[in-house]
Formats: C-alpha cells, sequence, structure tokens
C-alpha cells in the first residue's frame, strides 16, 4: 500500500509527557513530521523538546480548557502558514475505574469531560487549519485514540468504557459530516497498553468497605503483574500507518492476543460474557429471595 509523503507535515498530538502520545509524537518526528505535542505543564515540554529535537514543538493546554487550546490553535497557525495542519492525533485521556453504584458523579462527569468534551474541544479548535491542509492540496486526517473498551465494556471499568463508547460514535458521526470538508477521521482502538494510565486507576482505596472489594484486589492484582501489555510503541506504529496510508482504514485494532481479547468477547453472547467476566474477577451471583 502506498504512503503520504513530502514536506509540509504538520501533526498536532495531545497528551505526549508520557505513554501512548509521546510514543506517537516520536514515531512521528522520526517519519519526517513536524509534530505538535500537548502538555500541561511547561517542565514536561522542555524535557520532551530536549529528547526529541528540533522536530518537536510543545505547546500547553489542558484539553478541557477551551481558551487554553484556542491560544495554542492560534500559535500552532501561525508557526504553520499556509500549509496548515495535516493530522490530528486526539490521544489524552484519563481512566476513571471502580464500581458504578459507588463512584462518584462528579468523577464520571470528569471522565466524561476529558475523553469526550476534550476531543471536541480540540478538534473544533484545529480544525480551521485541517481545512487549511486540504486548501494546500493535502489529505488531512484526524486519529481518535479510542479503546477495545470502546466496544466491549468489563466490570469496574464503566466510566472509561462509556467515555470510549461516546468517542467511537462521536467519530462515526465526525467522518462521516467531515466528508464534504476531505477531512477524514480514523480510530485506533488499543487493547492493554503498558502507560502509565492505568497504574493511575488502580488505586481501590476509596472503595476497600465496599462488596466488590475483594474483586477489586483481583483487578488491581492483575495490572500490577502487567502481563499481556502491549508497548506503547505498537500503537505508535499503528498511527502513523492510519495517518499516511493513502487509503486508510476507519478502524484499526491492536491487542496483542486478537482472538480472546477482541473477536470472541464480540462474537460471544451477551449473557455469557457476564458470567465469564464475573467468574474472573470472583463476582459471585446473587442469591437471596429477591434473585431472579
Amino acid at each position: 500500500m502506498g504512503c503520504i509523503t513530502g514536506k509540509g507535515r504538520n501533526a498536532v498530538v495531545t497528551g505526549v509527557s508520557s505513554g501512548i502520545g509521546l510514543a506517537v509524537a516520536r514515531e512521528l518526528a522520526t517519519r519526517g513530521f513536524r509534530v505538535f505535542g500537548s502538555v500541561r505543564r511547561d517542565a514536561d515540554g522542555t524535557r520532551l523538546a530536549g529528547e526529541l529535537g528540533p522536530a518537536f514543538v510543545p505547546v500547553v493546554f489542558d484539553v478541557t480548557d477551551a481558551a487554553a487550546v484556542d491560544a495554542a490553535a492560534a500559535a500552532v497557525g501561525a508557526a504553520c502558514g499556509g500549509d496548515g495542519v495535516t493530522s490530528l492525533v486526539n490521544n489524552a485521556g484519563i481512566a476513571v475505574a471502580g464500581p458504578l453504584l459507588h463512584v462518584p458523579v462528579d468523577d464520571l462527569m470528569r471522565q466524561m469531560a476529558v475523553n469526550v468534551g476534550g476531543v471536541m474541544t480540540v478538534t473544533k479548535a484545529f480544525f480551521p487549519l485541517l481545512a487549511r491542509a486540504r486548501a494546500a492540496g493535502r489529505a488531512p486526517r484526524i486519529v481518535n485514540i479510542s479503546s477495545v473498551s470502546g466496544r466491549i465494556a468489563l466490570p469496574f471499568l464503566g466510566p472509561y468504557a462509556a467515555s470510549k463508547h461516546a468517542l467511537e460514535a462521536l467519530s462515526d458521526s465526525l467522518r462521516r459530516e467531515l466528508m464534504m470538508h476531505g477531512v477524514d477521521v480514523i480510530v485506533v482502538q488499543p487493547g492493554r497498553v503498558d502507560t502509565p494510565i492505568w497504574g493511575k486507576s488502580a488505586d481501590i482505596g476509596p472503595y476497600a468497605g465496599t462488596e466488590y472489594a475483594a474483586a477489586l484486589n483481583s483487578l488491581g492484582e492483575a495490572v500490577a503483574r502487567r502481563s499481556g501489555l502491549l508497548p506503547a510503541q505498537a500503537v505508535a506504529v499503528t498511527v502513523a500507518r492510519a495517518l499516511t496510508a493513502r487509503r486508510p482504514r476507519a478502524r484499526y485494532v491492536v491487542v496483542s492476543r486478537s482472538l480472546w481479547a477482541w473477536w470472541l468477547p464480540r462474537l460471544l453472547p451477551d449473557r455469557w460474557l457476564d458470567r465469564l467476566a464475573a467468574a474472573r474477577l470472583g463476582i459471585g451471583r446473587h442469591s437471596g429471595p429477591d434473585a431472579h
């Protein structure tokens, strides 16, 4: 399959301080892109500029801060001139975990604000630069980093899965709406990746006194073992492929064991998957007088 090459390729990647975002920024920089990577702290920007070299330009903003995002878009636009931005990678996100009956609603709303609202805040701000690239004869693309959780919702990942389900729907609608503008929208769906995001979400302290404590301990132990995790580089290579292929897919799935992590969970009846997930985490079925 042929690839899109040439000068004037400017990419904006959100959330590059670590994990998938950092791997994507590094991969695109090595492929000849000028990468504008978002961080939330000046210190991270300085560190990454030294690490990634002149192909990397840090921009400081939080994806939920519309004023800061707009200011960053203006600065990137001035730097890119008539070339505009050929690639926007919406990667920044958080993972809120816990049993839904006990997760504070404010935490659930924060999950959606970052992983869904943040994507659209950034996309709206940078879209004029994508349109500028289109006017210059480029084929601009947006890549949204979703997750297998965007299709498969497991216990205790409800807030995160909900945000990724929403991102999947948003991406489909956006891809169809932007056809008239000549801007493509592609979804990359990683499985479990070796990034700090899961370490941040594995704290079960707030739920230690709930009926789910034992199951959460099992989940925490599984996360701590870090077995079967994909390297972030695997996702970065897929993102680069999505941005450079002449005829990219609408979706790319990146998992280590596709049969067990992707195909079977999507093919099994929902009740079977319920029982398998419950058995794995030790969530016993209620057998009291009101069970049915």
